[in-house]
């Protein structure tokens, strides 16, 4: 018996195992940079609405409007008008879509929150 083209074979095996390694360590920077991206949408949609529900205009459309410039969905925006001199908190919650090769389409949510003290446009605080 011959043993001709085994090593073919063991290398073929070695190859597709590097293939799907590298392929998962893709898929694992491609979740991190999304989630990373979705945090980032979440602050920056809660920064922007929350001075709004004190000057009047609509808060969720500015939150919808950072989240959708950052690579985000706005899933959830606590943010009601408020025009005292009362701190408040709005809370939104973000998702963003990423394509992965192996895992095939995911979805990353990230939540923030933003606390507007009208007092401090006084104080200078």
């Amino acid at each position: 018996m011959r043993e001709r083209g085994a090593a073919t074979v063991v290398v073929v095996s070695l190859i597709s195992g590097l293939v799907l390694v590298t392929a998962g360590l893709v898929d694992v920077s491609r979740l991190v940079a999304a989630r990373a991206q979705a945090v980032a949408a979440a602050d920056a949609a809660a920064l922007a609405a929350a001075p709004v529900t004190f000057f009047g205009g609509d808060p969720v459309a500015e939150a919808a409007a950072l989240a959708d410039r950052n690579g985000a969905r706005l899933e959830v925006c606590r943010c009601p008008l408020d025009r005292s001199m009362q701190p408040r908190l709005v809370t939104v919650e973000v998702s963003a879509a990423v394509d992965l090769a192996l895992l095939g389409s995911h979805t990353v949510q990230a939540r923030s929150a933003a606390e507007f003290v009208p007092l401090q446009l006084l104080t200078g605080g």
